[in-house]
């Protein structure tokens, strides 16, 4: 079995360098670490609907990166700092997923970083 590690040698906030890989290919599996509102190391963004936006955004870039494509995604793991915001996020993710989405868990969490929401994936296509 041949495993690819993707984006292993970028930095997160603060430019200090992150023990994890963005993503890691194994057999037409990929596995994408979970992605905030970030953009050149700061989260940015008040809202969540401004959030998961951006989050998916960041999700769709390492997918592609990697070669793969939401139509690949066959599970998501997503975390919100407050569950009002269930509804509001549930609308944007909709909007990027359509009428084939994933399986998918949803969990109220404290995050690492001062973000509102959070999200990992696992996609799946035949090598």
């Amino acid at each position: 079995m041949s495993i690819r590690r993707i984006g292993a040698e970028k930095s997160g906030a603060g430019g200090q360098n992150l023990p994890f890989a963005r993503a890691v290919e194994a057999d037409g599996w990929l596995y994408v670490s979970g992605q905030v509102a970030m953009k050149d190391g700061e989260i940015v963004g008040n809202g969540i609907v401004e959030q998961t936006h951006l989050t998916i955004k960041n999700v769709i870039a390492i997918l592609e990166e990697a070669g793969y494509g939401l139509e690949h995604v066959v599970r998501c793991g997503v975390w919100l700092d407050d569950p009002r915001d269930f509804w509001s996020f549930n609308g944007v993710y909709k909007s990027y997923f359509g009428e084939h989405p994933p399986a998918r868990a949803c969990v109220q969490a404290t995050m690492m970083v001062d973000c509102k929401v959070e999200i990992d994936c696992i996609a799946y296509k035949k090598p």
